[in-house]
């Protein structure tokens, strides 16, 4: 049970690194991104949202920096640290 959750917290890792690579990726992909990379991205965006959007929410705005993923990172490794020790 433990290995299981320790897999879905670096699923949700990757995804969160996932996220913030593609928030770079589509905008330089120009006017009108491959639809396979504007699918990943939505995908990606359905399944972190739910731990982002909260974060966002509280966390203040720095200029036109989102640090949320980081900061999410950060929460789901501490999680994981605690659940596998």
């Amino acid at each position: 049970m433990i290995q299981l959750v320790d897999l879905i917290l670096t699923a949700l890792i990757v995804a969160v690194l996932a996220r913030a690579i593609l928030s770079f990726v589509i905008p330089m992909a120009g006017a009108r991104p491959h639809p396979v990379l504007l699918n990943i991205n939505y995908l990606v965006n359905q399944i972190t949202e739910p731990i982002i959007g909260p974060i966002r929410r509280v966390l203040p705005t720095m200029g036109n920096l989102d640090f949320s993923p980081l900061l999410a990172i950060v929460i789901l490794s501490v999680i994981k640290r605690y659940i596998s020790a």
